[in-house]
């Protein structure tokens, strides 16, 4: 029995109208943005003539410093924060992975435990530790951690790593040994290769959780000189008056862009890291 024609004609219709319930409120955010502040309540998405003056406006409007700073700053901070979770991650990943060692069971399962352990229980020893260290105003709490697979997500990244290993063919293994490669050597040339996939969904995750962490940086930064952007907007929100509105949403719609961006251009290697990841052992 063929399907009537106009079923489709409705699902179409009807999926239309849900995307556009769906991307509304991302469409007023950007017609909000370029609104002037008395007209924020006026109807319609987009101002009759638009004032791209509030991108500017906002951009310079903390007194000393413009957003490229805070940029500057979010950026290098999640280089550092990203490289070192790969690197830390992938290692521990592939020791659980691939090596036999005394106790891999009982460390897998302490593993397997801190990561049902709350990240909120940990806030109070970990600042008061980093305060003894001296590390406090400085990015040391947010990178040295990653350093050790810890950090935000960090368990949960060499879970995912591990899950994803444990689905290459150890053949491969056994042909670089022939071939005269070490365990570094097969980390380094058969599974980093082969893991790509994952390790791309590693670094979005990391950098998305990094860059809307405004409760970390809130804690361990007090200068405006190393201040990141979710920081620089809490700045305008506090310094600026309700007149000001355009320029906090102007400012929030670019804080954005960037994680958006990065999802678009990784969604392939994200998608078939999370799909192929848990298919073996």
């Amino acid at each position: 029995m063929t399907q009537p024609k106009w079923k489709p004609a409705i699902r179409h219709v009807f999926m239309i109208l849900f995307s556009f319930i769906m991307v509304y409120p991302v469409l007023w955010w950007i017609g909000a943005s370029l609104k002037h502040s008395t007209e924020l309540t006026s109807p319609g998405i987009f101002p009759a003539v638009p004032q791209w003056s509030n991108y500017v406006k906002g951009w310079n409007s903390i007194p000393g410093h413009t957003f490229t700073d805070f940029y500057l700053n979010t950026f290098g901070l999640e280089i550092a924060v990203i490289a070192t979770t790969l690197i830390s991650c992938t290692l521990v990943a592939f020791g659980f992975a691939r090596l036999d060692f005394p106790l891999k069971g009982f460390w897998f399962s302490i593993l397997m435990l801190t990561l049902m352990m709350p990240a909120q229980v940990l806030i109070i020893p970990q600042y008061a530790l980093f305060y003894q260290l001296g590390w406090v105003n400085t990015y040391l709490p947010f990178i040295v951690p990653h350093m050790l697979a810890g950090g935000a997500g960090g368990t949960f990244f060499v879970f995912l790593l591990i899950q994803f290993i444990r689905g290459i063919p150890r053949e491969l293994d056994e042909s670089a040994k022939i071939d005269g490669c070490s365990w570094f050597g097969i980390y380094w040339r058969v599974v980093i290769p082969l893991t790509l996939p994952a390790i791309v969904t590693v670094m979005i995750f990391c950098f998305l959780w990094n860059w809307d962490d405004f409760l970390g940086h809130l804690l361990y930064l007090n200068t405006v000189e190393k201040y990141t952007v979710g920081l620089a907007l809490r700045m305008i929100n506090d310094s600026q008056s309700a007149q000001e509105w355009g320029q906090l949403l102007a400012m929030s719609l670019v804080s954005v862009l960037p994680a958006t961006l990065i999802f678009m251009f990784l969604q392939k290697y994200f998608v078939e890291g999370i799909a192929t990841t848990g298919i073996k052992g």
